[in-house]
């Protein structure tokens, strides 16, 4: 299927737009500014941009800890994912998740998760009540190799094989769960012969290659769009940062690091692009300009929003502290 050149443009707009927020984030978080921890996605871009391309708004997705990728695929607000970084009022949380639980249940993005593997049984319940009311929406499930080892990931498995539920498992393998190898927590070299045991398609695709994720991807959707049932795709990729900012990385060589680096998703676009005339080098660079002009945007927004007033701590959460008790704590 030939991609038309506008969504090839669309694409690789997204996946700017995450380098760009991710770098930006990395420096501010350097600088002091952003308070938590924050855990990158540089060099997985073109996983959630080749998934979420695929989907309609009405979709659903589940994230992770590493989740400002997905949710700027998904069509998430970059003023309100910034502020949340920065703890401020107008952010998506009101300032109280921060980086790990951005949600936006209007554009079907299902939360980011600081629990590894929480995503998968949501992502079931989600694909369940679109079977249930007999819509044609899906359901994408992130998540990292290592959660594949967590019970949550089988029991999913398990039960949307059984009631052939519309969801996809998309599986990040950047080929570390925080410092250890995928050689050293797994048999196994490809996540997805996992799905023979679920009798569901399994495939394997390179994760830095935008193209054949959104090709893979496709695929899926349509199954389950059509109710055949569940897919699980591994999608083959490298995270350039540390686990979290912070993270002293000294368990990977630089050698390796390098290797991946001329794998970079976002020069292979940049290259396919000039060598089809899907866009000229003055275009490319306009483009360039107007995502670094979006983010400048939305920093400036976080950074002239309120904190959040110490009366709405115990707003929206759960909790049986009062005001007055956060205040003498």
């Amino acid at each position: 299927m030939k991609i038309p050149n506008k969504d090839i443009i669309e694409m690789y707009k997204k996946m700017l737009k995450i380098r760009q927020f991710e770098t930006k984030g990395m420096n501010l978080f350097a600088e002091g500014k952003i308070p938590g921890f924050v855990h990158l996605y540089i060099g997985e871009e073109a996983v959630a941009t080749g998934a979420c391309a695929n989907l309609n708004d009405d979709d659903f997705i589940t994230s992770t800890h590493r989740g400002h990728g997905h949710i700027i695929a998904k069509g998430g607000d970059l003023n309100y994912m910034m502020a949340e970084l920065f703890g401020k009022e107008t952010g998506y949380c009101k300032g109280k998740g921060g980086s790990m639980h951005i949600a936006d249940a209007t554009k079907g993005i299902l939360g980011a998760n600081g629990i590894v593997g929480a995503g998968h049984n949501i992502a079931v319940g989600a694909a369940l009540s679109a079977q249930y009311k007999d819509t044609q929406q899906v359901c994408i499930c992130f998540f990292g190799d290592a959660s594949t080892n967590q019970s949550t990931f089988h029991e999913a498995m398990n039960l949307a094989s059984v009631w052939k539920l519309p969801v996809i498992f998309l599986c990040e393998n950047n080929g570390y769960g925080i410092s250890v190898s995928q050689e050293r927590h797994q048999a196994i070299t490809d996540i997805s012969v996992r799905a023979v045991a679920y009798d569901m398609p399994g495939i394997t695709v390179d994760g830095n290659d935008v193209f054949a994720v959104y090709e893979a991807v496709r695929e899926a959707v349509s199954r389950a769009r059509e109710k055949q049932g569940p897919t699980l795709i591994e999608a083959k990729t490298y995270r350039q940062r540390g686990h979290f900012e912070g993270d002293p990385t000294s368990y990977r060589s630089d050698e390796e690091l390098q290797k991946w680096k001329k794998k970079d998703p976002i020069p292979r676009l940049e290259k396919y692009m000039l060598e089809n005339n899907v866009v000229s080098e003055e275009e490319l660079k306009k483009l360039q300009d107007e995502v670094e002009q979006a983010i400048e945007e939305a920093i400036d927004f976080a950074l002239n929003s309120k904190d959040p007033d110490l009366d709405t701590a115990v707003e929206d959460v759960y909790t049986d502290l009062k005001v007055e008790e956060v205040r003498v704590r």
